[in-house]
């Protein structure tokens, strides 16, 4: 009955502490612009949470007989009951769009930081209690870490599957009180059993536990430092996959916790009873793993986007594999659990804080991952001890040094020779650089030398962005301002997502490009609404590189609503784009929503949706209540305009589902077959959205053949504030 009994308060606690993550960054993602950077930012607050609540128990374990402890505990979890249901506690006195980590935060802080706390300290403290119940198998508890893994690992997963797409955000909310009333419930039926229990040491000579290096004594500060590193790396690097793949693909709970779920199957697996996965054979395989995701980062290509999650799962799973399994091997006896789950929180914690806060302030590029992967080669455990060779030391960090060198004079030279870009060079330079790097596997700090020295010298090679001439990283996401291949175009990409292009010759710098070409859809637009008194004022969400500005006819006035002042700050540079200084265009910094909420005595005569976090518009800007905004500012014959090109997203269902909702008509055109001069000429291919009150509003667009009308998807369901998912608009190839 006790084991029973602890089982599922463990289990119940981890999913309650797992579910209220994706659930709660979510609730914050819309006011702080649908940004990636959210969910990392959520993650530090998160590991600093597991810190408190592991040290907390930690110090209760040190301090108070575990007889004692439930006396405590038990009440300090019922105080939390006076801050639910769960919600978004903002201060209107936030300065959010000029410190947005730190509004991110106290936002956290205030809204989920007291019930994060207390179910923080339940996983050690209940593990202490069990090793006190004379259960005959108290003296090794740690197997109750793979149930609590396991409850955190079906939280995670049920979220985006079943939780997400079938309950609104305030049933969600109520949903995750009732489940903490049942453990309260639970834990007080702990205690009772614990203190029904016959007095028990936690120390019992032959456990398995006690048969581990480190648990006949206190634990070193050598080992102690493992732990921290070993528990470090896995988290960087699951979050540096998280990264990873949202720099592209919209920021949703989805994408946020699959690298989670992996990371606590991990866990799981290390610390069963009987472990499934041998960790001899994941170490083995780790080399071979490590470098085929290296390929796609140091090509800088294009994979599809199953290929591109397995490759980036399939690391992070061989890498938590290892680094977790050499944590079960070393975890010491009973007396000294709660003092090991402190140092894992400690390593999970500097991940977040790497992650999260240092790495967007010090790198001016999405470093965390290849640097996590390196670490992860140095802190493999050698198939076969090394003999102690002085100049296999030395070797040791040459013959990195010396692949590194050879590796940059083949891009240069492929530079001088045009190759640079092509498969023959990739395969050809980059190849051969991996294989050499696979010899080194046997030496794990040659081998992870070795891949610093591939990842530093791929640095050189462009890639899809060409001649990169500025780098910046902010809050939002990485911006490159580049100079194409052809030396004809200033590009600017956001992640992998060209948001802009301008013409180097003179004669056309002024002319819209790539997506907002004049031939395309949102020419199309212009030269349809062109000479309405409505289009006195044209709002535009989503600056870019300031393309659209050139649109503006005399008498008109444009206003950008720009979300991230650092791509104000290169689209207002003449070194990188001129529009904004040769087509005169307001900019009003801000999240959208909130900024043409406050815009007063302004309608818009068309209002251009065309903000993108990476390859898709922020999910908040596409819901009923942002939708009725857009309306409540424009005139009475407004446009709509939304770009909705994207690699990884169908947005038409859910375009259609908001105008049928709101008894809108709503064309669509997919401008996808560009003529040889079309391309010469730097035209992109596009999908657009228009949609407004009348057909007739929409002048020559409601007959052009280009324009189709849309019928709403029957079974697309409504997004609002308060639901919405991706799940069945996912281009998956």
């Amino acid at each position: 009955m006790a084991l029973v009994l602890f089982t599922a308060a463990l289990f119940l606690s981890a999913t309650l502490l797992f579910l209220v993550q994706p659930m709660f960054a979510k609730m914050a993602l819309p006011i702080l612009g649908g940004s990636a950077a959210v969910w990392i930012a959520c993650m530090a607050f998160f590991q600093a949470g597991l810190l408190a609540g592991y040290a907390f128990a930690h110090g209760l374990a040190g301090r108070l007989a575990t007889r004692w402890r439930p006396a405590l505990h038990v009440p300090l979890l019922a105080v939390a009951l006076l801050v639910l249901p769960v919600g978004l506690h903002v201060s209107p006195t936030l300065a959010i769009a000029q410190h947005p980590i730190r509004a991110l935060l106290l936002i956290l802080l205030a809204s989920v930081g007291l019930p994060f706390f207390l179910l923080s300290t339940i996983t050690p403290a209940l593990q202490g209690w069990f090793a006190s119940t004379g259960h005959r198998h108290a003296n090794d508890p740690y197997f109750l870490y793979a149930a609590s893994n396991a409850g955190s690992l079906l939280a995670l997963l049920a979220y985006p599957i079943l939780i997400e797409p079938n309950l609104r955000l305030v049933d969600q909310g109520r949903l995750w009180t009732w489940g903490y009333y049942v453990l309260v419930a639970l834990v007080l039926s702990c205690a009772l059993m614990l203190w029904r229990s016959p007095r028990t040491s936690t120390e019992v000579p032959n456990s398995p536990a006690a048969e581990a290096p480190s648990s006949a004594a206190s634990p070193t500060n050598k080992l102690r430092l493992s732990w921290v590193a070993l528990s470090f790396v896995p988290s960087s690097l699951m979050l540096g996959v998280t990264t990873s793949l949202t720099s592209d693909l919209p920021p949703i709970p989805l994408f946020w916790v699959v690298p989670l779920a992996i990371y606590l199957l991990t866990f799981v697996l290390v610390f069963a009873r009987k472990p499934i996965v041998p960790h001899a054979v994941m170490v083995r395989r780790l080399p071979f793993v490590i470098l085929i995701a290296t390929v796609p980062i140091v090509f800088r290509s294009e994979l599809a986007l199953w290929m591109m999650i397995l490759l980036d799962l399939a690391a992070l799973f061989a890498a938590a594999m290892v680094c977790h399994g050499e944590l079960a091997k070393s975890r010491p006896a009973a007396r000294h659990l709660t003092e090991f789950y402190l140092w894992l929180a400690v390593g999970g914690l500097l991940g977040g804080v790497f992650n999260g806060l240092i790495a967007p302030s010090v790198f001016s590029y999405v470093v965390e991952y290849p640097i996590a992967l390196v670490l992860t080669a140095m802190l493999r455990p050698a198939v076969s001890v090394p003999e102690p060779d002085p100049a296999a030391r030395r070797l040791d960090f040459g013959l990195p040094i010396a692949l590194g060198v050879a590796l940059v004079a083949a891009i240069w030279a492929s530079h001088a020779a045009g190759l640079a870009r092509t498969p023959f060079f990739l395969f050809c330079g980059f190849g051969p650089a991996i294989l050499v790097c696979f010899s080194f596997s046997r030496r794990p700090l040659r081998f992870g030398l070795g891949l610093a020295a591939v990842f530093l010298a791929s640095a050189f090679h462009g890639g899809q962005f060409g001649r990169v001439v500025h780098a910046e990283r902010s809050f939002y996401g990485v911006y490159r301002v580049s100079t194409d291949a052809t030396e004809k175009y200033r590009q600017l990409f956001h992640g992998s997502t060209l948001h802009g292009m301008q013409s180097l010759d003179p004669r056309r710098s002024r002319e819209p490009l790539a997506y907002y070409h004049r031939t395309g859809p949102i020419g199309q637009v212009f030269a349809a609404l062109t000479g309405r008194d409505s289009m006195k004022n044209v709002g535009l969400v989503g600056l870019g590189a300031g393309s659209t500005a050139c649109y503006g006819e005399p008498g008109q006035e444009f206003t950008f609503f720009e979300i991230d002042p650092a791509v104000e700050r290169m689209a207002r540079d003449p070194r990188y784009f001129t529009f904004l200084r040769d087509c005169p265009a307001k900019v009003i910094l801000g999240d959208a929503r909130l900024s043409l909420k406050n815009t007063k005595g302004h309608e818009y005569g068309l209002i251009i949706l065309d903000a993108f976090s990476g390859d898709a518009i922020p999910m908040h800007l596409l819901t009923r209540e942002a939708l009725n905004l857009y309306l409540a500012k424009t005139t009475g014959d407004g446009v709509l305009a939304f770009h909705i090109s994207s690699r990884f997203l169908d947005l038409r269902p859910v375009l259609a589902g908001l105008a049928r909702d709101a008894g809108l008509v709503c064309f669509i055109e997919e401008d996808m077959k560009l003529s040889p001069a079309d391309r010469a000429s730097g035209k992109f291919t596009s999908t657009w959205a228009v949609m407004a009150r009348r057909p007739s509003d929409l002048g020559a667009l409601a007959v052009n053949p280009r324009w189709v009308s849309v019928a709403a998807w029957p079974d697309a369901k409504l997004w609002t504030d308060d639901y919405s998912s991706i799940l069945g608009i996912i281009r998956w190839k």
